[in-house]
């Protein structure tokens, strides 16, 4: 019975659902990397590379151009787990009706968050 709910669970519902708050979330990543230590490692390195990319491009970017990349940024973080990146991208993508002020709010969050997470990855890249 338990097994068949959690069958039924579809993924977009794991930020709501991940039992803990970490800047990755290290289980869903293993879950979706198959295990494969070799691609957890570049699907983080592609993230970094990406969050870094789009959050300099959110900064000088119109309003509609920021809700498409905060759109990106927030799929890309539920593949890996950064479940507060995801939140804050979403969170972004809905202040672009409140105002410039919301908007920049809600990129300075977003740009902390994941700021936070590059920093947990690049502590799991370090040569073990």
């Amino acid at each position: 019975m338990q097994l068949e709910i959690l069958r039924s669970i579809d993924t977009k519902d794991a930020p709501t659902l991940a039992p803990d708050d970490r800047p990755i979330d290290l289980v869903h990543l293993a879950r979706t990397t198959l295990g494969d230590r070799g691609l957890e490692r570049e699907v983080l390195q592609l993230f970094d590379r990406q969050s870094t990319l789009l959050i300099a491009r959110m900064r000088s970017a119109a309003p509609a151009g920021i809700a498409t990349l905060a759109h990106t940024l927030k799929g890309s973080a539920r593949g890996i787990g950064a479940w507060r990146v995801a939140r804050a991208a979403e969170a972004l993508e809905r202040a672009g009706s409140c105002g410039p002020d919301a908007v920049q709010e809600a990129l300075d969050r977003l740009a902390a968050a994941a700021d936070e997470a590059r920093a947990v990855i690049a502590e799991l890249l370090l040569p073990n």
